[in-house]
Order: C-alpha cells, then sequence, then structure tokens
C-alpha cells in the first residue's frame, strides 16, 4: 500500500488537493483552487465536451495542473501515487457521475458506491471516485465523506447522535449505532446570500466578516436567534428592515442579526429532538456563529463541539479510511 495519498475534495465552486500520509494522517502539502466542478464543466461545454476531448481526459487535465503545483510545493516525486476523489466529482457534471448510496449508510464506508480508474500513460495516477448518499427525500455529496472521517475516531456504539454540519447547505445527520439512518438538509447560507445581496434587505445590513465577532456583533446575533423563537421566519425576516428604520442596530450589527435569525431557525429544529447526542463540526468560518447558536438555546449540555481544525481534515481522514479498506477488501479479494 502506498504511504501517501492524493486526497482530493472537489466541491462545486472550489478544489482542494492534499497530499497526506497514510499512516499518521499527516498533511505533508496543500494546494486549493476556485475551479470548483461548476467551473470546469461549463470550462469543458465551452471547449466542444466530448466532441473535443473526452470528459475524463479533460478532468484529468485539470486535477494534473494541481499536482504539478503540490510537487512544486511539497519537492516529492507523487508519479504513482494514488487519488481519491469525494463531493461533486460524482455528480451528473462531475468527472464521472455515480448513482447515490441508500440507507441506512454505515460509516465506515462499506455501502458507498465507488468507480475506479488505473493509471494512464499521461497520468500515472490511479483514480477511486466515491459517490454521494440520498434519502426517499434528500441527497448530500461531500459530507458522508466527512462523516466518516469523523466517525472513525468517536465511539458511536450504542448510541444515537446527530451530527451538524454547517454550509451553504447544512446538514442534519442521524446516526444510529454507526449507521447513518436519515439526513436534512437546510439552506441556510444560500438564504442569507440571497437575502444579502438580492432582497430588500441589502441595504439594510453589511455582511459579516470572523474578525467582527465582537461583543456588540455577539449581542445582535443572539438577539437574532431569540427572535427565530418568535413566528413564522417570512415575518421575521422583515425584521432586518425596521431594525434599520427605527435605528435599533447598525448595518454590520444587523448583518449578525440576520445570520442569527436563519441560523437560530435551523439549530432551533434540533430542540424537537429529544433524544441523540449533538455533534457540532463547524469548519472555521462558521464555528463562532453555530457554537453560540447551539448555547443561546441552550443545547450545549447535550453537545459535542468537534474543533475547526479537526473538521477542517475531515474529508481527508474518510479519504484515508476509504482507501484503507478499499486496499484490504482487494487482498482479500486476491487471496
Amino acid at each position: 500500500m502506498s504511504k501517501h495519498l492524493l486526497s482530493c475534495d472537489w466541491g462545486t465552486s472550489s478544489f482542494r488537493l492534499r497530499l497526506v500520509n497514510v499512516r499518521d494522517h499527516d498533511v505533508v502539502g496543500e494546494v486549493t483552487s476556485p475551479n470548483g466542478i461548476g467551473a470546469v464543466y461549463n470550462a469543458w461545454q465551452a471547449a466542444g465536451g466530448e466532441a473535443n476531448v473526452p470528459r475524463g481526459e479533460y478532468y484529468r487535465s485539470i486535477i494534473a495542473t494541481q499536482i504539478t503545483a503540490l510537487h512544486k510545493q511539497t519537492g516529492i516525486d507523487l508519479t504513482g501515487v494514488p487519488i481519491v476523489l469525494s463531493g461533486m466529482a460524482s455528480s451528473s457534471i462531475g468527472m464521472q457521475e455515480l448513482p447515490y448510496a441508500r440507507l441506512p449508510f454505515a460509516l465506515d464506508g462499506a455501502h458507498l458506491a465507488m468507480r475506479h480508474f488505473d493509471e494512464q500513460p499521461d497520468f500515472p495516477h490511479e483514480i477511486t471516485i466515491v459517490s454521494g448518499v440520498r434519502s426517499d427525500h434528500d441527497v448530500m455529496r461531500g459530507e458522508e465523506t466527512q462523516l466518516i472521517g469523523l466517525g472513525a475516531g468517536m465511539d458511536l456504539s450504542g448510541r444515537d447522535a446527530i451530527f451538524i454540519f454547517p454550509g451553504t447547505h447544512s446538514k442534519h445527520m442521524f446516526v444510529r449505532d454507526g449507521r447513518l439512518i436519515d439526513f436534512k438538509t437546510f439552506m441556510t447560507g444560500e438564504v442569507f446570500n440571497l437575502m444579502a445581496s438580492q432582497s430588500i434587505l441589502k441595504d439594510s445590513i453589511d455582511h459579516y466578516h470572523q474578525s467582527d465577532f465582537n461583543q456588540e456583533a455577539a449581542d445582535a446575533f443572539r438577539a437574532g436567534i431569540r427572535e427565530s423563537g418568535t413566528g413564522n421566519i417570512l415575518n421575521a425576516l422583515f425584521t432586518v428592515r425596521t431594525n434599520q428604520l427605527f435605528d435599533l442596530l447598525s448595518k454590520r450589527e444587523n448583518g449578525m442579526f440576520l445570520s442569527g435569525l436563519l441560523i437560530g431557525y435551523e439549530i432551533r429544529d434540533l430542540t424537537k429532538e429529544l433524544s441523540g447526542h449533538l455533534v457540532l463540526c463547524g469548519g472555521n468560518n462558521l464555528y463562532q456563529l453555530y457554537k453560540t447558536a447551539i448555547e443561546t438555546l441552550g443545547l450545549a449540555g447535550r453537545a459535542t463541539i468537534i474543533p475547526s481544525e479537526i473538521v477542517d481534515r475531515a474529508a481527508t481522514a474518510g479519504h484515508i479510511r476509504i482507501f484503507k479498506n478499499q486496499h484490504l477488501t482487494l487482498n482479500k479479494t486476491n487471496l
């Protein structure tokens, strides 16, 4: 088994490639790019699509560029190092569309659909593409790999847990006895961006920056969380407008109020879930906001908050686990 692995998290709007040590999970090097699946697919189409260059070949060329950058950064010869791809790489606009795995979903990755590609003369890397997961009412691609990575380091036997993954489309994942049994998607981040940039509220707020989370901003954020419990979200959103009209909050504070309002509605949904330990898996940009929301709503006593630096490496940990399991399976098959 290779000492190193190329761990690739390829989302709709971003690309991240890490060189990791399989044994100790040490990240040796990392490159990121705005060349997400959406932009790459559009560029491939603009270049003539399948009639001009096969999709797989085009996508490999994008990966190869980033592998070259990673080689320059680390000085390590990456020839022959295998790649595990997750995220939107397995979507209809990705490198190869794969069917979603179905629930219940084992957290060791045993139920994943995967596609293996051998090395090519001009691309000396084996590729494993990982599928997403679906329920009867929801889908995800990428978060399941993070869940596999985090689940490897937690003892979840005999207990229910609800993993919270904040983001543009936040996920609440319901785990029982080491298996994902259900999940919900909340369009929290996308609704915030729409309200803040394209609605009547855009002139009433300034955008939040992580460094702005001072006492005044925190108070406004908590006020938004409390407002989320007072009634209908469509009515509550208009209070952002009246906050500004009545000079109740500055624009920056009002932006925090809007964020608290939307995150409050999302997290408040968990107050209905009386069983299940909460596990907050927030990355660096949303960690403090969701932590504050959980505390404000009185849920901290039944919550574990995973440090953001661990969450930011969760997909890579999932890739390593998938790679090791695949290697063991191949060895057993060849016995």
